[in-house]
């Protein structure tokens, strides 16, 4: 299977979409602060104004989001586990990988590879979590993950 394609994980729409919405509140936070502050130093800004300064952050998270989503994620294949976000890209060689476990990081539950240096590197999907964090498929992607790293590891994948 020299020429498989390699098999990608990326987050769902809706961890998109939620990382976006989470990030576009403290836009929101900043933006009405700004508001309030150009209020009390000028004018009275008028009503639509206010729902502007919030629902315009929040939409440009919410897209923002979904964008950085299709960016971010992890792609398996023969040379083993490369990660990509929107700042940073790595890989994690099949020979190097020691474990791999899903594990419950704060309120997700997210995938690490143990690395033979000792050091652990946590995947960027998939993951899964409460309300838009949670990803109705996570266990069957996490068993994919298994399986392919356990191929690599005793032998390769059958042929």
């Amino acid at each position: 299977m020299e020429g498989a394609s390699p098999a990608t994980f990326r987050p769902t729409w809706q961890q998109g979409v939620g990382h976006g919405l989470y990030l576009g509140v403290f836009g929101a936070a900043v933006s009405v602060t700004t508001g309030v502050l150009a209020a009390l130093l000028w004018s009275r800004p008028p009503a639509w104004m206010w729902a502007a300064l919030i629902a315009a952050p929040l939409l440009v998270g919410a897209v923002a989001g979904l964008l950085a989503g299709r960016r971010t994620g992890i792609e398996v294949g023969d040379g083993g586990i490369r990660t990509s976000s929107v700042f940073e890209e790595g890989v994690a060689p099949w020979s190097h990988v020691v474990d791999l476990r899903a594990e419950r990081r704060g309120r997700r539950t997210v995938v690490s590879v143990y690395l033979d240096s000792g050091a652990t590197v946590r995947l960027h999907a998939p993951y899964s979590g409460g309300l838009f964090a949670a990803d109705p498929q996570f266990e069957l992607k996490v068993c994919a993950l298994s399986h392919l790293w356990r191929s690599h590891r005793f032998g390769g994948l059958p042929g």
